[in-house]
C-alpha cells in the first residue's frame, strides 16, 4: 500500500533529470539503494513512460562509477566513468568510514572524515557543472559536532555547508544532525535533517516480542540536554513518560578538547520496573551511555535499550560486551548509516536498522521534485506499526 501511494505521488511530476547515484568509497548501502530503485522503476507503469521527458528513466543501474586515486604523496584526484550531462546526481558519502586506507610515502593511512570530505569535493569538481542538479547525502553530517562557537573556535560545519553550496550543491540531506540549527549557515539552500524513529521501533518490534508500549511499562530517557528533542518526540508518539539526565562538567579542565563530565544528574519520574529506551544521535566512546545505564539500574529500571542513529564505537565494543554481561544494557540499536565494525554485527544484543530503503524513497521522491514531507514525519507509520505489534503479541 505504501509503495502504491509513493508511485502515484511521484508519477504526477516529471523527473528533474536522469537519475544518477554516486556512492563514494566506504558507502556499503549503495548497492542496496540501487537495487530498490531498479525494482520500483522497472515495475512502475504510467501513461507518460514513452515521453521524451522519461528517457533513461529505467536503467540497468543508476550507480555511476567514480574513482579517487591517490599519488604517493597522498594527494588525490577524482574521475567519473561516464557523462553526467543533464543528470540529477545524488552523491552519498560516509565520512565516518575509517576502514578505507591509502598509501602515503609507503605507509598505510586510514581515511579520516577530512579525507572523505575532500574526495566528495573532488567528485563535485569532476562533474564540472554539467549535471542538471547535484544533491549530497551525508548521513553523518561532516563536522556536525563542531556546530557552534563557545570561545575562540572554528565553525567547521557551517564552513563546510557554505563550501558545498558555493560548489553548486542544491540539496544537502543528513540524518539526526547533532544540531539542525547549523542549517542557518545556508538559509536559502535545501537542507534536511532526517530522523530514524520509525526504523528504530521497527527493529525493536522485529527482534523483541514482549515490549509493553504503555506508560506503566516503558519510559524514554534523554542522556543529555542535546538529545531532549528526540526523546520528547519518541515519548509523545508512544504516549509514555520521558526523563532526562544532564551532564555536570568540570569547566576548569579540558580533556580531548572538551570539559570532562563529573556526573550525570537525573530529572524525571520513577523508572522502577520499567523498560527504558535511551535515545541519542550517536554512540562515540559509549562512556556516557553506559554511565546513564548504570544510573538507571541503580534506580531499578528493568531492561535498558541503548538507541542511537550512529554507532561509532570509537573506543571499541568491549565495554558494551561487559555492560551487557553485567546486566546494565539489554539491547544496542543503531542504523547502518555509519560504518559498522564487522564484530558488532555478530553480537546477539545488537539490533541493526537498515536505512537503505528509506534513502531510496528519499532519492526517488526528490528526483521527481515531489514533496518529502510525509517521509520526514513517520507518525502514521509508527502508529500503525505499534498497533500491529500489540495485536500480534499482547
Amino acid at each position: 500500500m505504501q509503495q502504491e501511494q509513493h508511485d502515484e505521488r511521484n508519477l504526477n511530476t516529471i523527473p528533474v533529470g536522469k537519475l544518477g547515484i554516486i556512492s563514494m568509497k566506504g558507502v556499503e548501502s549503495g548497492i542496496k539503494i540501487d537495487a530498490y530503485l531498479k525494482r520500483w522503476r522497472v515495475t512502475r507503469k504510467h501513461e507518460h513512460e514513452d515521453d521524451i521527458t522519461f528517457k533513461g528513466y529505467v536503467r540497468e543501474s543508476y550507480l555511476i562509477k567514480t574513482n579517487t586515486p591517490r599519488f604517493g604523496t597522498g594527494e588525490a584526484k577524482a574521475t567519473i566513468g561516464e557523462s553526467v550531462r543533464g543528470y540529477d546526481i545524488f552523491i552519498i558519502c560516509d565520512v565516518t568510514n575509517y576502514s578505507i586506507t591509502y598509501s602515503i610515502s609507503g605507509h598505510e593511512n586510514h581515511m579520516s572524515p577530512d579525507d572523505h570530505y575532500q574526495d566528495l569535493k573532488r567528485v563535485i569538481a569532476a562533474i564540472g557543472g554539467k549535471a542538471r542538479r547535484i544533491n549530497v547525502i551525508l548521513p553523518f553530517l561532516y563536522e556536525s559536532r563542531q556546530h557552534r562557537r563557545t570561545g575562540r573556535e572554528s565553525l567547521d560545519c557551517a564552513l563546510a555547508l557554505q563550501e558545498l553550496v558555493s560548489m553548486g550543491v542544491e540539496n544537502i540531506i543528513t540524518f539526526d544532525a547533532h544540531d539542525p540549527r547549523v542549517q542557518n549557515a545556508i538559509p536559502v539552500s535545501g537542507f534536511e535533517s532526517v530522523g530514524s524513529s520509525y526504523q528504530f521501533l521497527k527493529g525493536i518490534c522485529k527482534h523483541v516480542k514482549d515490549v509493553k508500549f504503555d506508560n506503566d511499562h516503558l519510559m524514554i530517557i534523554s542522556p543529555d540536554e542535546g538529545a531532549t528533542g528526540r526523546a520528547i518526540y519518541f515519548a509523545n508518539v508512544l504516549g509514555v513518560d520521558m526523563g532526562m539526565f544532564y551532564k555536570r562538567r568540570d569547566y576548569s579542565k579540558i580533556v580531548d578538547g572538551r570539559n570532562p563530565i563529573v556526573a550525570h544528574e537525573f530529572l524525571g519520574s520513577s523508572v522502577e520496573g520499567k523498560d527504558v529506551f535511551i535515545i541519542d544521535d550517536m554512540i562515540a566512546s559509549g562512556d556516557s551511555m553506559i554511565d546513564v545505564a548504570r544510573q538507571l539500574k541503580k534506580r531499578k529500571a528493568k531492561r535498558i535499550f541503548v538507541i542511537a542513529t550512529f554507532g561509532l564505537f570509537t573506543a571499541g565494543i568491549e565495554r558494551f560486551d561487559k555492560a551487557v554481561e553485567e546486566g546494565l544494557i539489554y539491547k544496542v540499536v543503531t542504523t547502518n548509516l555509519a560504518y559498522q565494525r564487522p564484530e558488532i554485527l555478530d553480537r546477539d544484543y545488537y539490533i541493526n536498522c537498515d536505512m537503505s530503503k528509506y534513502i531510496a524513497y528519499l532519492i526517488d521522491t526528490l528526483n521527481h521534485d515531489a514533496s518529502i514531507s510525509d517521509l520526514l514525519d513517520p507518525y502514521e507509520r509508527i502508529e500503525k506499526l505499534i498497533t500491529n505489534y500489540k495485536e500480534e503479541n499482547y
